[in-house]
């Protein structure tokens, strides 16, 4: 599971990924229920255009833990949101959660510098960062939905996309010992505006693992 992730600094967002900055200060690391930022294609508030131009990308301010439309309340959706924010990519479709934003084309990419993940195998949770090795922003795969409730309250929020890690030659060793182990679905750059823009049923094909030797992780240094 990816908890939380580092924000790019915001001279990065027009070079790297072609949208303005965001408006708000955002924290240096991003958690659940906490505000950052994805990248969709511009159109409704509600859905992906019936006819998008994959070169129109928006930058959306939204939180970080997905919230379903079907949530009754603000407060309900508060509780919900904290354990939403992976979708995994083997069940998303058919999921309560998840589903109605997938087969709906809700997809989007979520900026980072990189990602977060405890290594176990000292026994004990090691914070470790997982970043590219070339030191590029990550485009990760995500959902996003935007919740309206009864009394006019609208949430904004978004889930990262992760797929299945045990064979993988470097995220295997992460996650507490005997779960599945997941990663997030780095995208390549030149799949980005494919990605956002495919039909639903071509979407899945960009659900992958990314390659381990194009990823460096490092402990976490602590604070004395």
């Amino acid at each position: 599971m990816s908890s939380h992730y580092e924000t790019l600094p915001n001279t990065l967002y027009p070079d790297a990924f072609h949208v303005a900055a965001p408006e708000a200060p955002l924290g240096r690391e991003v958690w659940p229920r906490q505000p950052g930022v994805f990248i969709r294609l511009v159109g409704s508030e509600a859905e992906t255009p019936a006819h998008p131009d994959p070169s129109q990308r928006a930058l959306v301010a939204g939180q970080f833990g997905l919230v379903p439309r079907w949530v009754k309340s603000a407060s309900d959706a508060k509780l919900r949101s904290t354990k939403l924010v992976n979708a995994r990519a083997d069940t998303m479709s058919t999921s309560t959660n998840f589903g109605e934003a997938w087969l709906a084309g809700q997809r989007c990419i979520v900026p980072m510098m990189a990602f977060l993940a405890d290594d176990w195998r000292s026994g004990k949770a090691v914070p470790t960062r997982i970043a590219r090795v070339d030191g590029k922003p990550m485009g990760v795969a995500g959902l996003w939905e935007c919740w309206k409730g009864l009394e006019g309250e609208v949430i904004v929020s978004y889930a990262l996309l992760t797929v299945n890690a045990n064979s993988h030659a470097l995220m295997h060793r992460y996650q507490q010992p005997g779960s599945d182990k997941s990663m997030p679905v780095i995208l390549n750059e030149g799949a980005w505006d494919a990605w956002l823009s495919a039909p639903v049923e071509k979407a899945r094909e960009f659900l992958r693992a990314y390659p381990a030797t194009a990823l460096l992780a490092n402990p976490v240094e602590k604070k004395r």
